[in-house]
Parts: structure tokens; C-alpha cells; sequence
């Protein structure tokens, strides 16, 4: 099984956590994978209109913070939130970005549907 670069648990900093978190289409990411669990890249991201070389962009991005694990299976890749590095570290920081990240996207949601 091949290797992908990810750092060690005392390697991950809060910057780029949070420079990881800051782009929409990784956020929209993080939360399908809070809500799925470990799966597999074409998965998570099959519901994203993002062309599928940005998709690994993003993925890079997200695994190089250290917000993301990778497990290279096959041509596959699985991907899981660090979530316990992360609590860790960083007590209460990955469910507070995901729970606006959840009310920003409702409040998307709700606001371009329009009453009659």
C-alpha cells in the first residue's frame, strides 16, 4: 500500500487548520465527512459541482493541514476527519466551525427558496 504525506499529530497548527477550513468547497467537504465517516474520496465529493482535479486539490489541502487522514487502498484513497488529533489539540474548535458551517449552509438553503 502506498504512503500520502500527512503530518504527525504534534506537527498540525492551528493556521493551517484554519486556512484549510476557510474555503467553502473544503468546508462543504468536512461536513460530508462528519457526516459519512470514513469513505472514499469520489464519494464524499460526488454531490460537489467541482471539477474532480480541484476535487484532490482540496483533499491535498485538507489532509496536508492535518484536518484529514488518507489511506491509499488500491487506486482509492479513504479519507476520515482527524477528529480526535483535532480535539486534542484544539478543544471544541472542529465542532464550533462545523455547527456554523451547518447554519450557513441552512441559511443558504432557506434563502433561495422563495414563497409563492
Amino acid at each position: 500500500m502506498r504512503e500520502v504525506s500527512q503530518p504527525a499529530t504534534e506537527a498540525i497548527r492551528l493556521v493551517e487548520v484554519l486556512r484549510a477550513l476557510a474555503d467553502p468547497v473544503r468546508l462543504d467537504l468536512v461536513l460530508r465527512l462528519d457526516r459519512m465517516g470514513e469513505d472514499f474520496c469520489n464519494a464524499i465529493g460526488a454531490e460537489i459541482d467541482v471539477h474532480q482535479t480541484t476535487l484532490s486539490h482540496h483533499y491535498r489541502v485538507l489532509r496536508e493541514a492535518g484536518v484529514t487522514w488518507t489511506k491509499v487502498q488500491g487506486r482509492s484513497r479513504l479519507v476520515r476527519l482527524r477528529r480526535e488529533d483535532l480535539d486534542a489539540l484544539f478543544p471544541g474548535l472542529l465542532d464550533s466551525v462545523l455547527s456554523a458551517g451547518r447554519r450557513a449552509r441552512d441559511t443558504a438553503t432557506t434563502s433561495t427558496v422563495q414563497a409563492p
